[in-house]
């Protein structure tokens, strides 16, 4: 089966690098009902930065305003799902280097049952033609 690649959208919240933040944010994005695809955080400047790709940004949006979490525009994210493989990410940053298209970013995780997903960040300039190197609808 071949993999499923999306445009999607992601939001950034920055937050304190302390014991304790991730839950707070997470957990009242979970209190409002709003449903993560995906989650990526890591430190940028003494502080932490959590990538969010919710499954429904305007419902997104609204529950990080009534909880005060501030957060980034919209960016575009590509989201990979497919069948778990050996190569399945190095094909992937072949297409796109062949394209002349430089990966900013990339996590992936094997997600059991044969599974695996994997988020990729490029230069916003380059969304078209990662898009049409791989194929994301």
């Amino acid at each position: 089966m071949p993999d499923t690649i999306r445009k999607v959208d992601y939001y950034y919240i920055t937050a304190p690098d302390k014991a304790g933040e991730g839950a707070r944010v997470l957990g009242a994005l979970r209190d409002a009902g709003v449903n993560l695809l995906a989650v990526h955080a890591f430190p940028s400047a003494r502080r932490s930065q959590i990538d969010v790709v919710p499954s429904d940004s305007a419902a997104f949006v609204n529950a990080a305003k009534v909880a005060g979490v501030k957060i980034s525009k919209p960016k575009i994210v590509f989201l990979v799902e497919g069948d778990d493989r050996a190569g399945a990410m190095a094909s992937l940053l072949s297409r796109l280097g062949s394209a002349g298209v430089n990966v900013t970013a990339t996590s992936a995780v094997r997600s059991g049952s044969g599974r695996y997903g994997a988020l990729l960040w490029v230069k916003p300039r380059d969304v078209k033609k990662a898009s049409e190197a791989i194929g994301a609808m």
